[in-house]
Order: C-alpha cells, then sequence, then structure tokens
C-alpha cells in the first residue's frame, strides 16, 4: 500500500496574489479511505504541475463522510444548512475539482450523488474536473464511463480525457507503478486546463448580474422602446 502523504498547506501567494483554489470532493467512508488517499494524490500531482508553471493553489478536500446527514437534511428540507452551504460554495468557487467515488453496486455511491444532487445545476459550468473511483477490482473501473462521465458531462463540467480508478490490487506494490503514472497524467490535464484560463471567467456568472433597474424598465415603457 502506497504510504499517506501529508495533506499540503496553504500556499504563499504569488506576487500577484492569484492563488488557483481546488477542491477534492471524496464519498470514501472509511478512514482513512483509499477514495481520500487517491484525492489527495491526484491534488498532489495537480499541484506539482501548476508548481512547474510558477502557478499555487490553495487545495481543500471535503470528505462527504463529514456531511451525510447536512445532505439528507437538505434533500429534505430543500435547502442545506450553513455547513453543508459552506461546502458547495467552495465546489462553486473552486477553479479546478477533482471528484472521487467508492464504486457500489456498479455505480457511484449513493452519498456522491446525493450531494451533486444538492449543488446548483450551474455550479460546474466549463469547470475543469477530474473524475477518479476506488472498488474491489479492475472489473468496476467501467463505472467511470458508464456513470460518473455522463453525470458530469450533465453538469456540462469541463471533464479531462483521463479518469483514475484504482482497484485493491493497485495500491500494491506490483501496481504502484502503474496508478502513479496515471494520476501524474491526469493531474497535470487538470493543472493544464486550471491554468489556461483565468479563474473568474470560470466562476458561476451571477444571475442578477444584468437584471435591468425597475425604473429603466418603465422609462423604456413609458418611451415605447
Amino acid at each position: 500500500m502506497l504510504p499517506a502523504r501529508a495533506h499540503p498547506g496553504p500556499p504563499r501567494p504569488g506576487p500577484a496574489g492569484d492563488v488557483l483554489r481546488l477542491v477534492a470532493v471524496t464519498a470514501g467512508l472509511g478512514q482513512p479511505s483509499t477514495a481520500r488517499i487517491l484525492a489527495d494524490r491526484l491534488a498532489e500531482a495537480a499541484r506539482g504541475r501548476l508548481g512547474e508553471r510558477g502557478r499555487q493553489v490553495l487545495v481543500e478536500v471535503l470528505e462527504l463522510r463529514d456531511l451525510a446527514l447536512d445532505i439528507a437534511g437538505a434533500m429534505v428540507a430543500g435547502f442545506p444548512g450553513a455547513k453543508l452551504r459552506a461546502a458547495l460554495d467552495a465546489v462553486e468557487g473552486a477553479d479546478g475539482l477533482i471528484a472521487v467515488s467508492p464504486i457500489y453496486t456498479a455505480s457511484y455511491s449513493g452519498l456522491f450523488k446525493s450531494f451533486f444532487d444538492v449543488l446548483d445545476k450551474d455550479a460546474l459550468t466549463s469547470k475543469p474536473t477530474l473524475i477518479a473511483a476506488t472498488g474491489g477490482t479492475a472489473r468496476h473501473s467501467l463505472a467511470l464511463d458508464h456513470a460518473l462521465r455522463p453525470m458530469f458531462a450533465y453538469l456540462r463540467a469541463f471533464i479531462v480525457p483521463t479518469a483514475v480508478f484504482a482497484a485493491s490490487e493497485d495500491w500494491a506494490s506490483a501496481g504502484e507503478g502503474a496508478l502513479f503514472e496515471r494520476i501524474e497524467r491526469a493531474g497535470g490535464e487538470l493543472a493544464d486546463l486550471m491554468a489556461g484560463q483565468p479563474g473568474a471567467a470560470r466562476r458561476r456568472r451571477d444571475e442578477f448580474e444584468d437584471v435591468v433597474p425597475f425604473e429603466q424598465r418603465m422609462a423604456a415603457l413609458r418611451s415605447g422602446i
């Protein structure tokens, strides 16, 4: 099994103060979970590639296990509580997203799906997103393409080409090299996308940004425009 790495701390802002924000969402239930370990490795790979470009990134990991009751409450009540709202805002405001789910019954976990069900439907539009999953055997790897990728395509996320699946045997020494290569490739693709666009342009547009003031509307009606 690969040794766990320490979670990277907040970077110091660059000269222009332009620190990118990367959020990793992981739905693993164990502690630590392989989903969390995979999310950390992917975030580290992306952070390394961005560092080569002279860009700094602030990484935040959201473990949905800690939000399970809040997510269920939001689905029943129709609105999120403060704790879940902060998590949703973090995802919405991120410059890049890593989403990792364990595979249960040939698909993503219910907890993973429920979190993205309560997220605003436009929150991921054009957001660079890396999808990944963990499972007992490599036979579950197709869930990335028949479950996770369609869901994030529906949410109009910008999905990086390489998705990463880690089976139990991949964490053993025999499979470590191949998994590490996939992690580096996927993290690099995510970093390239994050560095290629101004962060502000990727964030969700304010729906009230172009609202015409009532006085202007009335003036237009009176003038017959």
